[in-house]
């Protein structure tokens, strides 16, 4: 299978979500209006609600004058939204296909630079706009464009329309969602779909990986990044070591001179997490609301509200503990910077052990429990969602779950040490 490319894109290409089908019995009011989602019908009502997330409250604060920003070039502007938005600069891969909004502006001698932290994901192209995505505690992923205003002012304006129009389908759980792909592109940063493409996650083998992206550092195992194709070229796998983008742009228009292969790893991961986690919740409350119309008088959680509420925790379950993570071999060598600011981010233990803590050979992590678990969107999960995942986390802490062999005995006393000392509400009964 092919490559990769993200499309944190603008307008038409920002993150993926989801359209899923309503309830047959429910069409009838919903075409009555003319078609709309169901994120976007009662309980959710995705794109009439008023999101609270980070970026809404800095859009409030800069209108009331409560916060200032500084008039500056594309650069400073990045820089503020990353600082804002608690996003370490570190966390820059460059992506150089022509998978977004913005691809008359984008390839290989200037690519799109993603950066992300638990909570956010932005993009940004020299010569173009800011996209930003921020998880809100009731909407999930809110999408937002950011450009210059007048005199000097910052414009940020959220999007309901063009971005889910390719941020929600299959590929993020049919829900608004985050979405990493790799492709085979051509030395214009034109993909070549015809050649296949593969939506990567965790479980991803290496040798698709990275199509259309830039990856600085080394692995052992082959891939497909910093490389263009051709139609009737050799589309295998390489080895590939690149220090910095120094050779390949101008690294003066960008925060970093790298494209660090440890960040593509994590963000890989996080993405699919994200798409689980508001998958979950988006369909329990639309299930929910359901059961409660049908009978007012009943626990929705003994029916098909709580058969969701299952269903979607068994899947946070397995990807949390990392079920079917893509061998990395004898490893990969990535930017220590970007190790630092990341391991940084989460909480350790007293005597130092951290779900952040990278092992990066055979597979990313030491402790194979996902960080995501301190995310806002694992701390925004319907309370009965999040308990069902964190009895299943329980379960397979203390061996009682079937099936769990990829984590031995030893590894899953580790992990229930951190999560005793590190996640609230993990022990039982608090």
């Amino acid at each position: 299978m092919p490559p990769a490319a993200y499309c944190l894109s603008v307008r038409s290409a920002l993150p993926v979500f989801f359209s899923i089908a309503l309830l047959v019995s429910l069409q009838g009011r919903s075409h009555a209006q003319g078609h709309r989602d169901f994120w976007d019908l009662p309980p959710i009502s995705y794109s009439d609600s008023a999101p609270t997330d980070a970026l809404a409250r800095l859009s409030a604060d800069l209108s009331s004058g409560k916060e200032e920003f500084a008039d500056g070039d594309g650069l400073a502007r990045l820089g503020f939204v990353l600082k804002s938005l608690g996003i370490p600069p570190e966390s820059q891969v460059l992506v150089f296909s022509k998978t977004s909004l913005q691809n008359p502006l984008i390839e290989p001698g200037n690519p799109r630079a993603l950066f992300f932290s638990e909570n956010a994901y932005v993009g940004y192209v020299p010569g173009g706009a800011i996209e930003a995505v921020v998880q809100d505690p009731v909407l999930g992923p809110v999408f937002y464009l950011i450009e210059p205003g007048r005199e000097g002012e910052l414009r940020i304006e959220r999007d309901t329309n063009r971005c889910v129009s390719c941020h929600a389908t299959s590929r993020t759980e049919n829900v608004p969602g985050l979405l990493i792909r790799s492709v085979f592109a051509d030395e214009g940063g034109h993909p070549l779909l015809h050649l296949g493409t593969t939506d990567v996650i965790h479980e991803t083998p290496l040798a698709e990986r990275w199509g259309g992206y830039y990856v600085t550092g080394q692995s052992a195992l082959p891939h497909l990044g910093n490389r263009t194709f051709q139609e009737d070229g050799d589309l295998s796998p390489k080895p590939s070591k690149l220090a910095d983008v120094q050779t390949r742009l101008d690294v003066s228009k960008y925060p970093r001179a790298t494209s660090d292969i440890v960040s593509l790893l994590v963000l890989e991961h996080q993405c699919h997490m994200h798409s689980l986690l508001n998958a979950a919740s988006m369909n329990y409350r639309r299930s929910r609301h359901f059961a409660e119309i049908l009978d007012p008088e009943g626990d929705p959680d003994e029916g098909s509200a709580g058969r969701v509420a299952t269903s979607w925790a068994e899947k946070i379950t397995d990807c949390i503990f990392f079920r079917d993570e893509a061998d990395l071999g004898e490893g990969v060598e990535g930017d220590p910077a970007f190790q630092r600011v990341f391991a940084a981010r989460f909480p350790k233990t007293a005597d130092g052990k951290s779900l952040a803590d990278f092992r990066l050979y055979g597979h990313i992590f030491k402790n194979r429990c996902s960080y995501m678990v301190y995310s806002d969107a694992f701390r925004s999960l319907p309370p009965t969602v999040k308990k069902l995942v964190l009895e299943r986390m329980r379960d397979t802490i203390a061996g009682k779950e079937t099936g769990v062999d990829w984590l031995s005995a030893s590894e899953r006393r580790k992990i229930g040490h951190i999560l005793s000392e590190t996640l609230p509400g993990w022990v039982e009964g608090k």
